[in-house]
């Protein structure tokens, strides 16, 4: 069938056939396909849908465009975590290591920040001589060795994703929930996981900004995972707050060692228990909750969890040193306090507005190959709740450069207000789906 055919059937909210849909993705990855027919097929979908069976079509061509990693030799169930992003989202770290301790292998391919978000990979590569570029070889090892590896994604694994998100991007097709649901799930059933946890973000600091938006990012990607034949669980949480008390890398990296020494700030160890819950449950290593919960809590109290972090680290090539004196972390010139102008309760720290100034402050990118600033960001970060005094510290400003710092604190000005009368954080697990 000619391309434009198929442009035409979708643009006329006609469902296509999955061989419509593994032909023209197939004909697209290898250049057949023009650009301007894909952005075409791209904007048809935006505003005519796709039905589930035809977004997991989407994702089964998109996911074998290229190589999938092959997992045979690891007899663990092997699980992953994605998240959709978010200010401080630092999860992953604790995540992997703290499961893996626990009995489950965890084949992690993982991505940068772009715009406000941080990522994971940015995160780990403050660690001096962390690797983020691992052959397929050497991520089976290190799993096989220690259970978990957190590593980028190679180009031959969904190729066809990684063109049709270029496109999406100077399209105005990315706010599509089928070519969500395909690029997210394309790439983590790359990994060849049995199972699949997910963490679907909304509010200020996330790309879905209301629930009900990340519902149906959340019902869509079950869907596809179901019919992949994949179990697959998910939370939405709240991110109209900066996750933790840290954002920027390597105070992510810091924050995430404190974790799982078991110091961490409790919104942070709330969310990243209730995925590991859920990971050991769809693993089948626990059999309910309870017995989930207090087996990763001795993996913590143990120090296994911590143990395996340290290993996966010093296989991919970083210094564990670094992480035992943070002195050997990338650190910033100058830590400057934001003082509160008046005494009450803080009522809102936006995390948008946090985020765009770790931005401006360099620890992330505006383009993709902007360099990142591993040492800078914001630490000691208050929350909605939090009753603070006239002149005490409401957090601190990691920075390398004075004029950067300036329009970082009018953003921070913006981003955090106190006010009389007590506010209660909203809850931050506010949704359960998928399997249990």
């Amino acid at each position: 069938m000619l391309p434009q055919w198929i442009i035409e059937k979708k643009r006329d909210g006609k469902e296509l056939s999955s061989e419509e849909i593994s032909s023209f993705i197939e004909r697209f990855t290898s250049g057949e396909i023009p650009e301007y027919q894909m952005s075409a097929l791209a904007m048809a979908i935006y505003f005519r849908g796709m039905t589930p069976r035809e977004t997991a079509a989407l994702t089964k061509a998109m996911l074998y465009s290229g190589d999938v990693v092959d997992t045979s030799s690891i007899k663990l169930p092997k699980i992953d975590k994605h998240s959709t992003g978010g200010i401080g989202d630092k999860v992953s770290l604790i995540l992997a290591p703290l499961v893996a301790a626990c009995g489950l292998a965890v084949p992690m391919l993982s991505g940068r920040g772009l715009g406000i978000t941080g990522g994971t990979l940015d995160k780990l590569e403050s660690i001096p001589g962390y690797r983020t570029d691992l052959s397929e070889a050497e991520f089976i090892n290190v799993i096989a060795d220690c259970g978990c590896s957190i590593t980028g994604q190679t180009g031959s694994l969904a190729p066809a994703d990684k063109k049709l998100y270029a496109l999406r991007d100077v399209t105005a097709t990315v706010p599509s929930i089928p070519l969500i649901v395909a690029s997210i799930m394309s790439k983590k059933l790359a990994e060849g996981i049995d199972s699949l946890v997910l963490d679907v973000k909304f509010g200020s600091g996330a790309f879905m900004k209301t629930q009900e938006e990340a519902r149906k990012l959340a019902l869509a990607m079950i869907d596809v995972g179901h019919e992949m034949g994949k179990s697959v669980s998910a939370l939405l949480t709240d991110m109209n707050q900066p996750l933790g008390r840290t954002a920027g890398n390597s105070l992510e990296v810091i924050e995430s060692v404190e974790t799982l020494q078991g110091k961490g700030p409790s919104d942070l160890v709330e969310i990243t228990m209730e995925l590991a819950v859920a990971m050991l449950l769809l693993g089948k290593v626990e059999s309910d909750s309870m017995r989930a919960r207090a087996r990763l809590d001795t993996a913590i109290s143990s120090g296994a969890a911590l143990k395996v972090f340290e290993r996966m680290v010093e296989l991919q090539g970083g210094s564990v040193e670094a992480l035992r004196n943070y002195r050997k972390l990338p650190a910033a010139q100058i830590q400057h306090s934001v003082i509160a102008g008046h005494s009450g309760f803080v009522t809102k720290v936006d995390a948008e507005g946090i985020g765009r100034a770790c931005i401006v402050l360099g620890a992330g990118r505006l383009k993709t190959d902007d360099k990142v600033d591993f040492a800078v960001g914001v630490s000691e970060l208050c929350k909605i709740g939090d009753r603070v005094d006239k002149g005490s510290k409401l957090l601190t400003i990691h920075a390398n450069d004075r004029s950067r710092l300036e329009e970082a604190q009018k953003l921070i000005g913006e981003s955090v207000i106190i006010e009389e009368n007590k506010k209660a954080p909203g809850s931050l697990i506010v949704e359960r789906l998928g399997d249990q």
